[in-house]
């Protein structure tokens, strides 16, 4: 394939995952069956792999994808002989409502009821996490697994399920109100905050990121935080998604190699987003309970304030994760404590602490190599450091990221040779 069009086949791969939940939504709208209404937009993504790379991009993508999406639902139902008057329903409504060629997008509330129909009460959180991701996110079965650390048989089960409960449930394509939206906001935040770490870390593939999936987390934190503006915790999700992504045009270098956050040129940051984020932080801590999203935004925020790495204020980094350690406990949250108690008290003390994450949810990912193999580095002992690098680059599943860690293993080698 040639450059120009594998450029052209990234900007349709690019547009078609950017209008997947739009058409969705468009499609939800106007049938409300959850089920054969994402089935019908996947044959119509597949017809859009197969056309558009052939005959081009079409001047309306949003209208093409909607209108044959919509052709393979109502052939779907004709198929169905024991559904003949939803058949003739569905008809006439085609007729009547069937989107124009140059259809304009409506306004993100559609992004937004898919989001919260994709967190139903009658799904278990567990499954409201999966589907979220799936819908909403267009990220695979494998990239959600990853990110939940969980089996890739498990989140299809999830998926699955949680399909047709939605559908058994009849729910409706709508924004919830009042008490009812408040019982599904955990999930919401839980869910933006796993789509946006997806992207600025992607779990697999040759990149290091997927930046259009923080651009579509942070749009929606946006309209969320507009809608629910007296929501600390929605606050302090978008303030943290600000302050981390305020780092994006230093993360690698131009020919792709991953920059590790000590090294970064602060200098490039983007400090509107890190000014902007920073505030948002102060409200939230002042306006509400304590909650996970504001800690870690303060924490990001200590990082972007600090004009070199050697200024961060570790001691207050290590209070903040003390705090969520107790209110929310995760590996994931104990590992990066223990990376902050090795800048605070000194190597020894961090590697200590990942002895206890050894035997747990962490064993065996290439993160917790990787922190061993920088605490191992700072401590002196390269030879340890080199294998455990090596280690987590075998584990890695991110092309971007296994060469970064085998790099570094060479790096802290070569003195010694």
């Amino acid at each position: 394939m040639s450059e120009g069009a594998s450029s052209g086949h990234q900007r349709a791969e690019d547009l078609l995952r950017e209008l997947t939940p739009q058409v969705l939504g468009a499609l939800l709208r106007r049938h409300g069956d959850f089920g054969r209404c994402e089935d019908a937009l996947q044959e119509a993504l597949v017809a859009a792999h197969t056309a558009w790379p052939v005959d081009g991009v079409p001047d309306s993508p949003r209208g093409w994808l909607t209108t044959v999406a919509t052709r393979r639902l109502i052939d779907a139902i004709r198929a169905d002989a024991a559904r003949q008057r939803r058949e003739v329903a569905v008809s006439q409504q085609v007729r009547l409502f069937a989107p124009a060629a140059d259809e304009e997008p409506r306004s993100g509330d559609d992004s937004l009821a898919l989001l919260f129909l994709c967190c139903h009460p009658s799904l278990t959180p567990a499954s409201q996490l999966a589907l979220t991701l799936r819908a909403v996110g267009g990220l695979t079965t494998a990239q959600i697994a990853v990110a939940l650390l969980l089996p890739e048989t498990t989140v299809a089960q999830r998926i699955t399920r949680a399909k047709a409960a939605v559908r058994a449930a009849g729910a409706r394509f709508t924004l919830p109100r009042g008490s009812e939206l408040l019982t599904r906001l955990d999930v919401v935040h839980q869910v933006l905050y796993l789509m946006f770490t997806e992207g600025h870390s992607a779990a697999a593939g040759p990149g290091l990121r997927r930046q259009e999936l923080c651009t579509e987390a942070l749009r929606l934190a946006r309209l969320l935080h507009q809608r629910l503006p007296s929501s600390s915790e929605t606050t302090g999700l978008l303030a943290l998604l600000l302050l981390v992504d305020s780092r994006r045009a230093t993360r690698e270098t131009s020919d792709g190699v991953l920059v590790p956050l000590s090294e970064q040129d602060r200098t490039r940051w983007d400090r509107q987003a890190i000014a902007e984020g920073a505030a948002l932080t102060t409200s939230a801590l002042r306006s509400g309970p304590l909650g996970p999203y504001q800690l870690q935004a303060a924490i990001a925020a200590l990082h972007a304030q600090a004009p070199r790495s050697e200024d961060t204020d570790w001691e207050e980094v290590v209070g903040l994760y003390d705090v969520l350690l107790r209110i929310a406990p995760n590996p994931v949250v104990a590992l990066n404590r223990a990376v902050a108690v090795g800048m605070r008290d000194g190597p020894a003390a961090g590697l200590a602490l990942l002895e206890d994450l050894a035997t747990g949810a962490l064993a065996g990912h290439h993160r917790l190599d990787a922190v061993r193999a920088h605490l191992l580095e700072r401590a002196g002992d390269a030879s340890a450091a080199a294998t455990a690098y090596r280690a987590a680059a075998t584990r890695a599943t991110n092309l971007a990221e296994q060469h970064y860690l085998f790099l570094r293993a060479q790096e802290v080698e070569a003195p010694f040779r």
